[in-house]
């Protein structure tokens, strides 16, 4: 039986793709054959074997052996840094849900464990009727946030999370990334998200550390996954 877990994020920019290789490491140590996958990417950099995205490249990277083709991992890949919406509708791309979950289905397939990281927030529109949020609620895969621990972290962090519940997704738990090393009262912030986050914490990652390095802050078990 194939696992899976939906990567979201508070805010663009806040370290879902360094929690979702943590976790990659963390499953492989524990002995699963682990996979991530960026359904959709946008600020993709030309190369001579077609366009392809950091994020997407450190999830590859951080994945089982045999590798993935770079296809499967990042089926729709966007050349410019914008909302997918505007950078597929610059390209004349349509993002559609059917093809991002044929190749969801074929790591499925061949890994124990599928980490599906998103892009941006919550809620950033892929189209004007699809939205990041809409893959974890159409392949109904459980939902770990990524808080990236700064100033407004707060709001950003109970907001995202009521939205998560109300999409009627589950939430099996959030991250906190150290983004700021020097953030004010950074403790208190992180007992106020544990005391107000309707979901278990799964860990604070270092800022520093690789993600293979920092696999051992997380505390997968409290996810049921």
């Amino acid at each position: 039986m194939t696992h899976a877990v939906f990567i979201a994020g508070t805010d663009t920019g806040i370290g879902k793709t360094h929690a979702a290789c943590t976790l990659i490491h963390a499953w492989r140590a524990a002995g699963r054959s682990v996979c991530g996958m960026k359904p959709v990417a946008s600020g993709c950099a030309e190369t001579p074997r077609g366009l392809r995205n950091d994020d997407a490249l450190a999830l590859l990277a951080a994945s089982s052996a045999p590798s993935p083709a770079y296809d499967e991992v990042n089926p729709v890949a966007l050349r410019e840094p914008l909302s997918p919406h505007l950078a597929a509708r610059h390209e004349g791309v349509t993002i559609a849900l059917p093809s991002l979950r044929q190749a969801f289905d074929t790591l499925a397939g061949r890994y124990d464990t599928v980490v599906v990281e998103g892009v941006g927030g919550w809620r950033v529109p892929l189209s004007m009727d699809l939205f990041a949020s809409d893959i974890a609620k159409a392949w109904s895969l459980p939902v770990v946030l990524v808080v990236g621990l700064r100033l407004g972290c707060l709001s950003h962090a109970l907001l995202t999370a009521e939205a998560i519940v109300a999409d009627g997704c589950r939430l099996a738990g959030w991250i906190g990334n150290r983004i700021d090393p020097h953030m004010d009262a950074a403790e208190e912030n992180i007992d106020t998200l544990r005391a107000l986050l309707p979901a278990p914490c799964l860990g604070i990652l270092a800022h520093g550390p690789t993600p293979e390095q920092a696999c051992d802050m997380l505390q997968l078990n409290a996810m049921g996954i």
